[in-house]
């Protein structure tokens, strides 16, 4: 297993961490898994045995069930694993029962910390920004938290690239704690934050962490133009993430070649792509057992050729937007001129 720094933070995460939105099910999260706390203890063994040693969690996950299981599976195994949880998301029927304000972020972690049954938690993540409340209130809030000792890192997720040097900026002004990381949606079908994201996390030092790396399982080999899977798979009960179907037959084109001559699966293909990709910490990945997490595992180590990037890049690139569509041929010129590289869009 290779490790990657989580930011600017020193601290070393797995290439490929776990993510247990498969713990716990439910009527409503019953689509992404339902392990109990014996299947999902063996799937944290075989993580751990493999040298994962990040693994991501939410406090909404099955209504908290998976914070409560992976606690469990960690707990005599706390100081190896890297835990990272998320606050936003609705956790009661009350007017204050989400968001991200002081009130319930506190009340929050304190329910995080009970379930993960753990005195503090590694990287502490926004799910989602919260338009109504001031990010100062936040930021804040945040920091005291880290102070406190109960949180050691925190992260933003699915955030735009202005909203994170926003929150950045005021935390420089107040003289409080930045964001270290982002978790975002990226793969071959979904390269959006290319644009603005990724340049501005490597423009601030911060970690990149991915979630849905295979596009909610549409790039994992099972589905193509003649099947598109069972009424009971994944994909067809949650259209999450949304897939462009016709783009990604495209895509899945491609990588089904690329597999069938390294004599390798089509989602471990996938995957390499994104660990070839200097901007990403780590991806996380869901698995309902040991034997299909160690097929994803097989991607750490995969070095892709420069021909094999040109034609995963080429079939799923982006299309050229403004305002970088009037200049790109002279800031191309420029960028070769002066460091011999190509430019990306």
């Amino acid at each position: 297993m290779k490790y990657n720094l989580l930011g600017n933070t020193g601290v070393m995460i797995s290439e490929i961490g776990l993510g247990t939105m498969t713990f716990g099910g439910g009527e409503m999260w019953g689509a992404f898994g339902s392990l109990d706390v014996k299947e999902a203890g063996r799937l944290v063994d075989h993580a751990l045995d493999a040298g994962v040693n990040f693994f991501d969690t939410a406090n909404a996950y099955a209504e908290g069930r998976s914070e409560q299981i992976l606690g469990k599976a960690l707990k005599s195994k706390r100081h190896q694993a890297i835990i990272a949880t998320k606050v936003r998301a609705r956790m009661g029927p009350g007017p204050n029962d989400l968001g991200l304000s002081r009130l319930h972020m506190i009340r929050q972690v304190e329910e995080s910390l009970r379930r993960l049954e753990t005195d503090y938690i590694d990287l502490y993540q926004i799910h989602n920004p919260d338009q109504l409340t001031d990010w100062e209130e936040t930021l804040r809030a945040l920091d005291d938290l880290i102070r406190s000792g109960k949180v050691r890192y925190i992260g933003c997720s699915n955030m735009q690239g202005w909203e994170i040097m926003k929150t950045r900026g005021i935390s420089e002004l107040r003289g409080l704690t930045a964001f270290k990381s982002s978790q975002s949606y990226y793969s071959l079908t979904a390269r959006e934050i290319e644009r603005e994201i990724i340049p501005v996390l490597n423009d601030q030092k911060m970690g990149l962490i991915v979630w849905s790396p295979l596009s909610g399982g549409f790039l994992s080999g099972k589905y193509t133009r003649e099947h598109q899977g069972d009424p009971d798979d994944r994909h067809n009960k949650a259209a999450f993430p949304p897939v462009d179907k016709e783009k990604a037959f495209r895509i899945l084109d491609v990588l089904s070649n690329i597999a069938a001559e390294r004599e390798t699966t089509v989602a471990r293909i996938a995957l390499a792509w994104l660990l070839n990709q200097q901007a990403v910490s780590s991806i996380i990945v869901g698995a309902r057992s040991p034997e299909q997490f160690s097929d994803n595992l097989e991607a750490s180590g995969i070095v892709l050729s420069d021909g094999e990037l040109n034609q995963l890049n080429e079939v799923s690139q982006l299309p050229i937007e403004y305002p970088k569509w009037p200049f790109l041929e002279d800031n191309d010129s420029i960028v070769r001129k002066h460091t011999g590289k190509v430019i990306g869009i």
